[in-house]
């Protein structure tokens, strides 16, 4: 097959010299071929790497995930237990007002007074817990964007890995170009 490129090798003789033009030939074709098969072993190492450390990188997400989401929950059970307990105090609050059996404006505007400090304070507390949903939406969010960019930095290491395989048109050719070359080099001038 290779002589066939080289229609005057018998200008080279024969014996010594055109065996080794066939062994250069054949030598070349053999390492560009482990070169192109150690590339492709490389590549699928790589590519073997990236799902081994995608699948660790979405355990972490998701375990990140569902330590955000059980502060969001303790949270809102937190702000629950306060809410109630204002409500409560309000409510005793108003109780001992009315206790005194006092009649009159005085009296309205403290049981006003009192529902309105209790209202503030579960107001309060409403803000505070949708402030916490709108943190945890973040947090979500740049959870999401650190798994998308470790995603596509192991695609990337993959498609590098891949372009490094030198194609097996660009093998034949590097030894056809070297046997052209050592093929000028042995025929007599």
């Amino acid at each position: 097959m290779c002589f066939a490129a080289f229609p005057a090798i018998g200008a080279l003789g024969t014996g010594a010299t055109s065996g080794l033009f066939a062994a250069s030939l054949g030598l070349n074709l053999v390492s560009g071929l482990a070169q192109r098969s150690a590339a492709q072993a490389a590549a699928n190492q790589q590519y073997e790497s990236a799902l081994i450390t995608n699948r660790s990188a979405e355990q972490a997400f998701a375990a990140q995930q569902e330590a955000t989401a059980a502060q969001l929950k303790e949270t809102q059970a937190s702000a629950a237990q306060e809410k109630l307990a204002k409500t409560i105090k309000g409510l005793e609050a108003r109780g001992a007002i009315r206790a005194n059996e006092q009649a009159g404006l005085t009296v309205q505007m403290l049981l006003q007074n009192e529902e309105r400090q209790t209202a503030n304070a579960r107001e309060a507390i409403n803000q505070s817990l949708e402030s916490a949903r709108r943190q945890y939406t973040r947090n979500i969010s740049g959870l999401e964007a650190q798994r998308e960019n470790r995603r596509n930095q192991l695609q990337s290491n993959i498609n590098q890995a891949y372009n490094q395989i030198p194609s097996l048109g660009s093998v034949l050719l590097n030894v056809a170009s070297t046997g052209l070359s050592t093929y000028g080099q042995l025929l007599p001038g």
